[in-house]
Formats: C-alpha cells, sequence, structure tokens
C-alpha cells in the first residue's frame, strides 16, 4: 500500500478466534488475503480448541 494513507482508511477484517475487529498491517500486504486472525495467541487458542473437541 502507498504511504499517505490515513489509520482510517486501512482494509478492516474481523478475527476468527475473538470477533474484534483488526486492520490491515503492513507485514501482511502479501498474505492480506488469508489472515483470519488477529493475533498469534487467537490462532494459538483456535487450534487448541479444535483438538479439545475431537477428544472424547
Amino acid at each position: 500500500m502507498p504511504r499517505g494513507i490515513r489509520k482510517g482508511d486501512l482494509p478492516v477484517k474481523t478475527c476468527a478466534t475473538c470477533g474484534r475487529p483488526f486492520t490491515w498491517r503492513r507485514k501482511w500486504e502479501r498474505v492480506w488475503d488469508q489472515v483470519r486472525y488477529c493475533s498469534d495467541r487467537c490462532r494459538r487458542t483456535r487450534k487448541s480448541a479444535k483438538e479439545q473437541a475431537g477428544r472424547p
């Protein structure tokens, strides 16, 4: 994304785990379509919840 864009104009997504909105980050520039979680913590929590749901 070009410089000079205001934070309010950046794309926003909703986290698949916590449901909070999060905005585009420069490090996600090439993979923005694949980003689903707002943080590593949410990504880890999502995986552990799936694993525990499948266990008896």
